[in-house]
């Protein structure tokens, strides 16, 4: 199948879980201040649904940056994908009282998610140092942005669903649909 139609049908599948499954989790959950991790958490309804869809987001990222024939896109994408990819292996804890807690899964999701966010701000970053105006603007921009909007989430924990929602649409955007590696680097 196509990448680029791949793409979009995984971006919206995530926007339509990340906003749809909602309905369908837990009862207190709320888009504004639950973030997606809260979907696939142990414990919650359907969790499996959004942690499918992290799945498939980190393979569609491995498969756009392998597809480049520059290193960096190619390590830093790997890092990246299979850092998404666990964190819908391993479950963040329970927001349901009543379910008993996996500390190790907790704890690997937590790593996981963390390298997620650390590595997408590297390939962002890395790609507005390595490429030229739009290209150079938008990688700075969305390392900008992948960083301080986890830091607004600490700040602002009530609207971490939101912020957190914001993040996504606007990374995944750029990876899938704007990202054009450089060329002239190519080997």
């Amino acid at each position: 199948m196509n990448k680029n139609k791949v793409a979009i049908i995984v971006y919206f599948l995530f926007m339509a879980v990340s906003s749809g499954l909602a309905l369908f989790s837990f009862e207190d959950y709320s888009i504004v201040s639950n973030t997606t991790s809260h979907l696939g958490a142990q414990g919650s309804p359907n969790a499996w649904v959004m942690n499918f869809v992290f799945m498939c987001l980190g393979a569609m990222s491995i498969w756009i940056t392998l597809s480049s024939k520059i290193r960096f896109y190619q390590v830093i994408g790997m890092i990246f994908g299979l850092s998404l990819i666990f964190t819908g292996v391993f479950r963040h804890a329970p927001l349901i009282d009543y379910i008993e807690i996996n500390k190790f899964h907790d704890q690997l999701h937590s790593v996981f998610a963390s390298a997620t966010g650390f590595s997408f701000t590297f390939l962002a970053a890395g790609h507005g140092f390595m490429t030229h105006r739009w290209q150079r603007a938008s990688g700075l921009i969305m390392a900008v942005v992948a960083t301080l909007i986890p830091l607004g989430m600490m700040a602002l924990p009530s609207y971490m669903g939101l912020l957190q929602r914001v993040m996504f649409v606007s990374a995944f955007g750029w990876l899938f649909f704007f990202m054009i590696p450089p060329k002239e680097l190519e080997k």
